[in-house]
C-alpha cells in the first residue's frame, strides 16, 4: 500500500551545504519532517556535485512525516553564466549592447546535459528553450 502524500516542498539548495537554517529548516519544519535527516541525506546526495552549485530539490513528506526527495540539475542561468563567465546577466536585457556572446552549438551541448528536466519533446526545443534563457539575460545568440 502506498503511503499517504501530504505535500510537496520545492527549493533550490546550494550542493553539499544543506543546513538547517533558512530556508531549509521553516519549509521542513511546518511539516514536521526531520530538518537533520533531510540535510545530511541531502549532502551526501550531492558531494560529488560542484560546491555550491545550486540544485533545485523536490521533496515529498508523507502522513508519517517521512520524506524522499528528488534532485535536478541546476537552473539554465547557472550554466549559461558558468559558459560565458559572468557573474550576472544584464540589467537591460533586449535594450543596448549585448553583455556576452554564445554560438548555438554550446548551448546545443547544454541542452543535451540538460534535458531530463526540461519542458521539452527533443534536442531542437531543449536548445530553443536555451536560447531563450540567453536573450532573456542579455547574451546575444549567434549562428554556429
Amino acid at each position: 500500500m502506498a503511503k499517504e502524500v501530504t505535500g510537496y516542498i520545492n527549493l533550490i539548495i546550494p550542493a553539499g551545504k544543506a543546513n538547517p537554517s533558512p530556508p531549509i529548516g521553516p519549509a521542513l519544519g511546518q511539516h514536521g519532517v526531520n530538518i537533520m535527516e533531510f540535510c545530511k541525506a541531502f549532502n551526501a546526495r550531492t558531494e560529488k556535485s560542484e560546491p555550491g552549485m545550486p540544485t533545485p530539490v523536490v521533496i515529498t513528506v508523507f502522513k508519517d512525516r517521512s520524506f524522499e526527495f528528488i534532485t535536478k540539475k541546476a537552473p539554465n542561468t547557472y550554466y549559461i553564466k558558468k559558459l560565458t563567465k559572468l557573474t550576472s546577466g544584464s540589467k537591460t536585457p533586449g535594450k543596448g549592447e549585448p553583455v556576452a556572446t554564445v554560438r548555438k552549438s554550446q548551448l546545443r551541448e547544454l541542452a543535451k546535459d540538460k534535458i531530463v528536466d526540461m519542458n521539452a519533446k527533443d534536442l531542437d526545443g531543449a536548445t530553443r528553450i536555451m536560447e531563450g534563457s540567453a536573450r532573456s539575460m542579455g547574451i546575444e545568440v549567434v549562428e554556429g
